[in-house]
């Protein structure tokens, strides 16, 4: 598989399709009516009409303003407000009027609240989601927290289904990437929430200036820390102020790190150009449960 040959000067753009039907209007009247924010709006997701069309959205919370300003990321920088202490019960109602059976929490870097990093937010909201729609399973898409175990503990103990938290890319480019993140501490992360009996995910861009084998070999790095879910994606530049894109990944090379991803042994691989960490998770949760 290694004499795999792909052409890194690829320069076919992945399409995106736009379809604003009922599924999306009544996903976005939900959002507004109950003053929440969204990953699919505040960064942009291509994916954001297919998404809510079929009845899908990532919920963020703590704000629109994020303490950190990644190369890839459109989400506002800046000094986020004050904490609602009423978004994780906003939150709840709205996956209850959703009618959702497996919602994505995230959030911006609260960097800012150096007691718990606004863990306590997520425990609450993640309480909040399991006692209002008790069907419904949740994955949360963490920040790193600083590393911090307390706040990490905050998060397992309120019991999500999933948990997530991204590497984004390949550690040669990590700083460029993300400059104010550790590539060894996300790896901590994702150990601690393995080593604390929790399902867990991560997920990486490609198309950013890393290489075919070391994509694998942090396939391979992840697979070996017990994480089970793993996605891979496109990345494209959200503005003209962001990281460009070095090059199109096509489609043969995605279908490659699929299936090397589920040859090293994760359960579920989600790869393709559209691909984001939530991009059909309910599909993916689905099958993660049933391997477990």
């Amino acid at each position: 598989m290694e004499s795999v040959h792909f052409d890194i000067r690829s320069t076919a753009k992945p399409k995106i399709k736009i379809n604003k039907g009922n599924g999306y209007k009544t996903m976005q009247e939900i959002v507004s009516s109950n003053k929440l924010h969204t990953v699919c709006e505040e960064a942009r997701c291509p994916n954001i009409f297919e998404c809510w069309e079929r009845g899908t959205s990532t919920i963020m919370i703590l704000g629109d303003i994020c303490t950190r300003a990644c190369g890839f990321c459109s989400v506002n920088t800046g000094r986020p407000n004050k904490i609602d202490l009423m978004e994780p019960y906003r939150t709840a109602q709205a996956v209850k009027k959703m009618n959702l059976r497996h919602v994505v929490i995230t959030s911006v870097d609260r960097d800012d609240i150096k007691d718990d990093y606004g863990s306590t937010i997520w425990a609450e909201t993640i309480s909040q989601i399991h006692h209002h729609s008790p069907n419904c399973t949740v994955e949360v898409l963490t920040p790193d927290f600083q590393g911090n175990k307390k706040a990490l503990l905050n998060v397992f103990n309120a019991k999500p289904e999933i948990f997530s938290h991204n590497i984004e890319c390949v550690e040669r480019i990590s700083k460029n990437v993300r400059k104010q993140s550790v590539w060894s501490r996300s790896l901590d992360v994702l150990k601690f929430s393995v080593d604390n009996g929790m399902l867990t995910k991560t997920g990486m861009m490609v198309g950013l200036g890393e290489r075919k084998h070391e994509v694998v070999a942090t396939m391979k790095e992840i697979v070996d820390l017990g994480v089970e879910i793993f996605t891979i994606g496109q990345y494209l530049q959200p503005t003209k102020n962001h990281l460009k894109v070095d090059r199109y990944v096509e489609n043969e090379e995605f279908l490659y790190y699929k299936e090397i991803g589920i040859e090293i042994g994760f359960k579920v691989v989600e790869s393709g150009s559209l691909v984001r960490s939530s991009y059909h998770a309910d599909e993916q949760a689905r099958l993660a449960f049933v391997s477990n």
